[in-house]
């Protein structure tokens, strides 16, 4: 027999390829169960609503998200380069075969009206994504105005992805970064916005 570890991770990977593919709400726990090899007795003993197995996914997926900012971050060396690697690692993502758009998106969109954990927990997670560009920003030497704007274009970028099936969508968002960034710190950025 598993320990509660394992099956915990078996349940939320099972959850997470069976939500991010069909919707929350179209997967029943006992696909979950045929997906995870996990009993059901077990899996309300490790989740106890879908509520709690839908937070666990979306905390599953921050991690991937925040491992994908950090190996981009990693090959840059500078904040700037920071900023346009979340784009690099955008486009990396839309190419994947299984890419259904950003999870967090989707599930907000489907289940908004719902549960307060699950809305707490995506807008916490679009909150610290919101935050690590600041961050970067802020490194950059750059107006602070500027991070909505570039997190708006990730954001935007993940959605138009999603419906319009191609990964171009980075690319472009990557431009208008990059233009954004470099018309605000431009020399004579400072005493134009004066």
């Amino acid at each position: 027999m598993i320990d509660d570890t394992e099956a915990r991770k078996r349940i939320v990977e099972a959850a997470d390829r069976l939500f991010y593919a069909r919707g929350v709400q179209a997967v029943g726990m006992d696909a979950v169960r045929a997906e995870a090899g996990v009993s059901l007795k077990r899996i309300y003993s490790l989740f106890p609503s879908k509520d709690d197995l839908t937070v666990a996914v979306l905390r599953h997926r921050r991690a991937q998200w925040n491992a994908g900012l950090a190996a981009g971050a990693a090959q840059a060396h500078t904040a700037r380069a920071k900023l346009l690697a979340i784009f690099d690692f955008l486009d990396a993502w839309f190419r994947e075969p299984d890419f259904h758009g950003c999870a967090f998106i989707n599930v907000f969109g489907e289940l908004s009206g719902g549960s307060d954990d699950v809305r707490r927990t995506v807008r916490e997670q679009k909150q610290a994504f919101a935050d690590y560009v600041a961050a970067l920003v802020r490194d950059a030497g750059a107006p602070a105005a500027l991070a909505p704007q570039i997190a708006i274009l990730a954001e935007g970028a993940q959605t138009t992805a999603a419906i319009l099936g191609g990964p171009e969508a980075a690319a472009q968002a990557r431009a208008a970064a990059a233009t954004l960034l470099d018309a605000a710190l431009a020399p004579d950025a400072g005493r134009a916005a004066a």
